[in-house]
């Protein structure tokens, strides 16, 4: 039986690369006499707003991580992934998405976890998001802890490293304010007090810090001095801090987070080693770009939803989406989408067929936690595209018919997967492809080609396979001297289809008809399409 743990030291996938260095960590530690009880992988979420595709990213990522980090070890090590959400931060503008959004305007600055909630569902704002947030991830069936900063505060969890904080109070000033303008170092805290008179997030200098009472001094909002403990959630940290806290607090090992926090990553980190513990493994990713290049804002909602994703394609397209080349910006939009189904099936269909030392290479071990499941899928997702296209179709009985020709032993009993698949089709091609298509007259070159491409195809008499009839098709082409022949084919799909590109056409005729597509081509060309 292979060792997978020996392949796993050699891999070069990006997740097996981190799980070597958090390995060396955890042997360091250990050397140094810290030997950890778990090993922790943590994420972060701001309530503020709903669980978002960059949310999904950032778990799934971590994941992959962490099982390829147990892979290594040969899971001799506990781990753990703690989902922290920031929810006693003070809202700062009431979301205009929510219930009678005017009602919660007096608790602006307060705690989340104090806003009431709008939707009457929960005790606060901030636990009626800390759900949405659990619901999100539990719909993906990741293993994770979820935890939330107000009971973390509240709870005692933070004290011991807030004590601390009060102790190293001048040290925490110095690294913070450097990265400051001179209006904020002025008024600048790490600790943020809670009002004792109104309950809001302050944004106040501190009168007096005593570390041996472990309290703060302040003026409240009311004008009078107040003297309040750092524990106990009487307070919290500023979101620099906390940052570099919680890591400290929690024995965070590893975290990952977007390319806009790395700027920071130093201030987080020489925060956590001047309360006294090593700083975490990290990993910058980059953002998602937008169909114009632009970077995808929640705000702006440009951009797509993991919700509008998973109306035109399967969970495992997006986790292969996030696998691939995290470090570099790439465009999510609606026109990704096709490519990453197919690119899911064909890393699936190589995986079965490699050796155990490729396998751990390839992404659907990372997206499958190592066992990848074997599908009956002999149909790719740009060619059901092309079948709904064709057909005009609006139900799955009728792909499926074209289907259970092709392909007689798949049924969607036996192939629920691809039975999915065509449902997505059938979505995106409603939504994306339909709007979007726009038929041509073939010029003369053109017209010649397709009526020798319909003679071919009456008169073939040869194996119905995507090979043959692709031979056929480029026959057809060459006849009429094709400069290249991707003219053609981006003719054939411009003409008959109206979009201009597909996948291999011999594949489409093979499980269109060949008379079926002889019949499509003729339609064409007597313009009932344009």
């Amino acid at each position: 039986m292979t060792d997978l743990s020996s392949l796993a030291a050699s891999a070069k996938a990006w997740p097996f690369e981190l799980a070597q260095k958090l390995k060396q960590r955890v042997e360091q530690m250990e050397k140094q006499g810290k030997a950890k009880e778990a090993v922790i992988f943590e994420t972060g979420y701001g309530p503020s707003g709903l669980p978002h595709i960059g949310t999904f990213g950032e778990v799934v990522r971590t994941t992959m991580v962490r099982v390829a980090f147990e892979t290594l070890t040969k899971g001799k090590i506990p781990t753990r992934l703690i989902c922290v959400s920031d929810d006693m931060d003070g809202m700062r503008k009431v979301p205009p998405t929510v219930p009678n959004p005017e009602s919660l305007e007096q608790y602006l600055q307060k705690p989340l976890t104090d806003v009431p909630d709008p939707f009457g569902t929960h005790d606060s704002y901030g636990a009626h998001m800390n759900s949405r947030l659990c619901g999100f991830l539990d719909s993906f069936g990741f293993d994770y802890e979820f935890a939330s900063a107000t009971e973390l505060y509240k709870n005692g969890t933070y004290d011991p490293v807030l004590l601390r904080a009060a102790e190293k109070y001048q040290d925490i000033m110095d690294v913070m304010l450097p990265t400051l303008g001179e209006e904020r170092r002025a008024t600048y805290s790490p600790f943020l007090p809670i009002s004792p008179t109104t309950g809001r997030v302050l944004y106040v200098p501190m009168k007096n810090v005593d570390a041996a009472k472990g309290e703060i001094t302040f003026e409240d909002e009311d004008g009078t001095d107040a003297t309040i403990p750092v524990t106990g959630g009487a307070c919290k940290l500023q979101w620099k801090p906390d940052f570099g806290m919680r890591w400290a607090a929690l024995g965070v090992d590893f975290e990952m987070f977007g390319k806009d926090h790395q700027a920071n990553a130093p201030i987080y980190s020489k925060i956590c080693r001047i309360l006294g513990e090593r700083p975490p493994e990290q990993y910058v990713y980059e953002l998602f770009l937008d169909e114009k290049g632009e970077k995808i804002s929640k705000s702006k909602g440009n951009g797509i939803s993991v919700e509008q994703w998973l109306k035109y394609a399967p969970q495992e397209s997006l986790a292969l989406f996030m696998w691939q080349k995290p470090r570099a910006a790439k465009k999510l939009y609606f026109d990704v989408i096709p490519k990453a189904v197919d690119e899911y099936l064909t890393f699936l269909e190589k995986y079965h067929e490699e050796p155990p030392e490729k396998q751990v290479e390839n992404a659907v071990w990372h997206i499958h936690g190592g066992k990848p499941p074997k599908l009956n899928v002999p149909v790719s997702f740009a060619l059901l595209l092309n079948l709904v296209s064709a057909a005009n179709a609006n139900s799955k009985e009728l792909i499926w018919g074209f289907i259970t020709k092709y392909a007689p032993d798949a049924t969607p009993e036996n192939a629920p997967f691809l039975d999915h698949l065509v449902g997505y089709a059938l979505a995106y091609y409603e939504d994306f492809v339909k709007p979007a298509k726009e038929y041509r007259a073939p010029t003369d070159q053109e017209r010649a080609a397709l009526e020798e491409l319909v003679s071919l195809l009456r008169s073939y008499d040869g194996d119905v396979t995507g090979e043959e009839l692709q031979t056929l098709t480029f026959t057809a082409g060459k006849s009429q001297e094709f400069e290249n022949l991707r003219d053609w084919f981006k003719a054939i799909y411009e003409v008959c289809l109206g979009q201009s590109q597909g996948p291999r056409f011999g594949g489409f005729i093979a499980i269109y008809g060949v008379n079926e597509t002889a019949d499509l081509i003729k339609q064409a060309l007597k313009g009932e399409f344009v």
